[in-house]
């Protein structure tokens, strides 16, 4: 008996699930006929229309005095693979807990 009801009710999700499924099929579909699923803003709706107007800027755009940047924020520069090694290999030769192992095993 308890199948049935387990059966049943799965049943009934799935049906809303299929139908809702659907629904939104063709409300999406009717939108791209129409020509308004874009990013422009509609003027019937207002919460779409600010969203799509307001945008709020990073504050690492602008500088000390609050202007707006206009250079490149990262330059990456090629590096050989023995330069970046050397690199690293200094960083952890410099670290405090390689000077920690080496005093321990003096």
């Amino acid at each position: 008996m308890l199948h049935l009801v387990y059966i049943l009710a799965f049943t009934v999700i799935a049906f809303f699930a299929i139908s809702n499924l659907i629904r939104s099929l063709i409300t999406i579909s009717g939108e791209t006929q129409r020509g308004s699923w874009t990013d422009t803003p509609r003027g019937s709706n207002s919460r779409t229309s600010y969203r799509a107007t307001y945008q709020p800027t990073h504050p690492e755009l602008f500088d000390s005095q609050g202007k707006p940047i206009n250079e490149p924020l990262l330059v990456i520069r090629s590096v050989s693979v023995e330069d970046a090694r050397q690199r690293l290999d200094s960083i952890y030769e410099s670290s405090p807990s390689q000077t920690r192992q080496t005093e321990e095993e003096a």
